[in-house]
């Protein structure tokens, strides 16, 4: 039984063969039905597609027998399909065209004015060639001096400085834009180039000198150049510049205001230290009605810490001098009387006696002020009080002459106010009155206007307590000038007095030439100014041996601040001393060999 069993379960019964039939056959109606299907849809594409070729020969052979008409034909057609204007007024009066006169100038025209369509001129290029003084002073000028005669030309090449540094330039800009023939460090980064850039900036890695497994790509490089810190940092706000209109509507509570003086506080005074320390070489103040530079010792050839103040007010040197803290001002011309008179002396002063006379007596004002003693001062008055009642003038009368006195001497020294040479210096000891001053003044955090109750913004090369770090965004482009494809990148934000020559470095060493145009912030350009002059009347460089003096100077800064966390190079450039060592910067052309070219 059990082998019966077994054969019967291996044979196939006629219900399951016919089961299969019926799946099979209705498997393949489904098939051929989809086939059918697809033919029918390939068959209407070719129709389209016939119709479609059909079109365009029609189409071409209409153009081509409308392209053998006569032109006189042709102008006729235009003339009677033109649309009349609905809203014109009738000219049913006025004088028709004249179509066979129409017709034969259309004939009497040759055929290649027809065909040929006017263009207009292409515009003048800037053109960027090998290092050429004439060429790289045309680059941004107006359109005036493309029309300069060539012996002018000449003359501005003559006298086109070229150092074999770049100076340095202590006010702040507000954009740059680089030129190069050469591809410039790409602003697409990858990650590692990104992570590295940011790396070394806050590490203060030099990625040529330091053995690490940092990336050292140029674009790695020139991203660790776009970086600085600023404290306070308000998103919402644009704390720099600080008049800017983007501010209007924006109010802060008390609560708010009390919380950013304290964090301002702490802030102020831990990067005070770090330059007190030689840790920070310098580091920006951007008040609403001032702005203050301050520099470590070892700067610019300068042997203390210093700071300058742009601009002032009769009432914030009136409050230093009540506080005790000595200052002076350096872009001021000092003016005196009789026979040893300043050169500085302009021919208006020469010629107005009464400016003369203004001047002077401010320069002895000041010295009096310096030097005597308020209880002597008042002796004085007291005495020439009493020598002209002696002579009979009338009381009121001499009133009238004190108030007239002081009235010329208030308005003398009110006139560099907001100016250049309102430009304080204050050095030494002083600064740390002057640190204190700014601590406890009212008139450093305004309680009006579009930025009430925000504190001073704080810009610094290197990190402090509170700091935000901030990234420039450079952005480039490429352009095609005569044939030739010339790379750029525009920066725009706040680039800090060491930006440009730590991208000058990483040029100068991978690229032929470069040229760079810059744009600086107006109320900082007394910086350089003052720089400038200290420099030239300094008294190292008064001496028989000044230049064995200012390399002393300049190597012993560069020893003090050697880890104030800025690349070699820039610490060079900051504490440069002698001739072309600082200067106003805004346009610069490198080539390789001849050095820079700026102006």
């Amino acid at each position: 039984m059990s082998s019966e069993t077994g054969l019967n379960s291996n044979w196939t019964r006629p219900d399951d063969v016919s089961m299969k039939c019926h799946l099979i056959k209705n498997r393949l109606k489904q098939f051929c039905n989809l086939q059918f299907i697809k033919l029918q849809r390939l068959k209407q594409k070719k129709k389209q597609l016939a119709a479609r070729v059909s079109n365009n020969n029609n189409n071409n052979n209409k153009r081509v027998e409308l392209d053998e008409n006569d032109r006189s034909k042709l102008l006729e057609a235009k003339i009677a399909q033109k649309r009349k204007n609905p809203f014109a007024k009738s000219t049913d009066c006025a004088k028709k065209p004249k179509t066979e006169e129409i017709q034969n100038a259309a004939k009497s025209t040759p055929d290649s004015f027809v065909r040929d369509t006017p263009t207009r001129p292409p515009p003048a290029n800037l053109v960027l060639k090998k290092f050429d003084a004439q060429a790289f002073a045309k680059l941004l000028q107006q359109e005036h001096a493309k029309q300069a005669d060539e012996d002018d030309d000449a003359a501005l090449a003559a006298r086109q400085l070229h150092t074999s540094h770049l100076p340095m330039d202590w006010c702040l800009k507000t954009r740059v834009r680089f030129f190069c023939p050469t591809e410039l460090p790409s602003t697409q980064l990858k990650t590692s180039q990104l992570a590295s850039g940011m790396t070394s900036f806050v590490r203060c890695f030099d990625t040529n000198q330091s053995e690490s497994t940092l990336d050292i790509s140029d674009a790695t490089r020139f991203n660790q150049c776009t970086y600085y810190w600023q404290h306070p940092h308000l998103p919402w706000m644009t704390l720099f510049p600080r008049n800017s209109k983007e501010n209007t509507g924006i109010t802060i509570g008390e609560r708010e205001r009390k919380a950013l003086a304290e964090e301002w506080d702490y802030s102020f005074r831990g990067l005070f230290q770090l330059l007190r320390a030689r840790q920070c070489p310098y580091f920006y103040l951007c008040a609403n009605s001032f702005t203050v530079l301050f520099r470590a010792a070892g700067t610019c050839g300068r042997a203390e810490m210093h700071a300058l103040v742009t601009p002032s007010t009769r009432g914030m040197r009136n409050a230093l001098r009540e506080e005790g803290i000595e200052y002076s001002l350096p872009l001021k011309g000092e003016i005196t009387t009789g026979s040893g008179q300043n050169n500085s002396l302009t021919e208006d002063t020469e010629t107005n006696p009464e400016s003369v006379d203004i001047a002077s007596t401010t320069d002895t004002n000041a010295q009096l002020n310096e030097k005597a003693v308020p209880a002597e001062d008042g002796d004085d008055d007291d005495d020439d009080d009493a020598w002209l009642e002696s002579l009979g003038v009338d009381e009121r009368e001499l009133r009238r002459i004190q108030t007239t006195h002081a009235r010329k001497l208030q308005a003398a020294e009110m006139s560099v106010d907001f100016s250049d040479n309102s430009l304080l210096l204050i050095e030494g000891v002083e600064c740390q009155g002057f640190f204190s001053y700014i601590l406890n003044a009212k008139s450093t955090i305004t309680s009006v206007g579009r930025l009430a109750g925000v504190p001073p913004t704080l810009l610094s090369p290197v990190a402090f307590p509170k700091a935000t770090m901030q990234h420039l965004v450079p952005r480039s482009k490429q352009v095609r000038l005569d044939g030739v494809d010339y790379h750029s990148i525009d920066i725009k934000g706040l680039l800090l007095p060491t930006f440009l020559p730590s991208v000058a470095a990483l040029l100068c060493e991978t690229r032929q030439m470069f040229s760079a145009t810059l744009a600086s912030s107006t109320n900082t350009l007394s910086f350089s100014k003052a720089t400038q002059k200290l420099l030239d009347t300094s008294p190292c460089e008064a001496k028989s041996a000044g230049e064995q003096d200012t390399g002393s100077h300049q190597v012993f800064g560069e020893q003090n601040l050697s880890e104030c966390g800025l690349l070699p190079a820039v610490v060079s450039s900051i504490c440069k001393t002698g001739q072309h060592a600082v200067g106003l910067l805004e346009r610069v052309c490198y080539q390789r060999g001849d050095g820079f070219a700026w102006s």
